[in-house]
């Protein structure tokens, strides 16, 4: 071992230097260097930092830095996240997207583009002015429909959601506010009012025959009982004149 070597290091490293730090890690760490100011310094981490990505090999595994214009990398040809001012698609970090394709400023990614869609019309509504369906001949029905999908910056914008048409009716009168309710009142009124006169003309009735039925059997009972005629044939007999 080289005397400027160590093997009693300290942060994962397996053999270690006063001056350049980590030589060697650990095994299943990561060896990467580190800038500080002029000298680079090789530390041994888990995983590997922003900007690198981690190669396994036999005797070592290293961090590798990722393109410039990369934030966090899989591979060095395949980016997984953009640094500030490009977007992500398919691996690779562009300023521009392509034309068939969308900037989302939210997500820093080049995504398709997309439209509007709307649900089916609904079925005209009732002819009607000025929120009345009565009054009038000549008025307005409409009919509406829902957005389904909102478009996307670069989409189609969406069309109108409610369609206006002109509408004939025959013509009607309105009906007074209260008037019906009234009229309802007054019809129920009256025949309340017919059921009870025909039900005392019934009392009435009944009250009269049951009189009538009294009269009659106290008539039967004073008037007095005929006699029986007598038998002509008992006054055709025979009278005995020996005695």
């Amino acid at each position: 071992v080289h005397p400027n070597v160590s093997q009693g290091c300290q942060g994962g490293c397996a053999t270690c230097s006063d001056y350049n730090g980590c030589l060697s890690c650990k095994p299943r760490l990561f060896f990467v260097l580190e800038r500080i100011g002029m000298k680079q310094i090789g530390v041994c981490l888990s995983s590997c930092p922003s900007g690198y990505y981690g190669t396994r090999y036999p005797d070592i595994n290293k961090c590798a830095k990722c393109k410039a214009d990369c934030d966090t990398c899989f591979t060095r040809n395949f980016c997984t996240k953009c640094k500030s001012g490009f977007y992500l698609y398919s691996g690779k970090c562009l300023e521009k997207c392509p034309d068939e394709l969308e900037a989302n400023n939210h997500t820093m990614e080049c995504t398709s583009i997309v439209h509007c869609e709307t649900s089916e019309w609904s079925p005209w509504s009732p002819c009607m002015k000025k929120g009345k369906t009565c009054g009038f001949k000549r008025g307005n029905e409409v009919r509406v429909r829902e957005i389904v999908q909102h478009p996307s910056a670069r989409g189609n914008l969406c069309p109108a959601t409610t369609e206006s048409r002109k509408c004939i009716v025959q013509r009607k009168r309105c009906q007074k506010e209260g008037k019906g309710k009234k009229n309802r009142e007054e019809k129920r009124k009256k025949s309340n009012k017919d059921e009870s006169k025909e039900t005392r003309q019934e009392s009435k009735g009944r009250a009269a025959r049951r009189q009538n039925r009294e009269q009659r059997e106290n008539n039967n009972k004073t008037q007095p009982k005929k006699r029986k005629a007598p038998n002509k044939e008992q006054d055709l007999a025979p009278v005995d004149t020996a005695h």
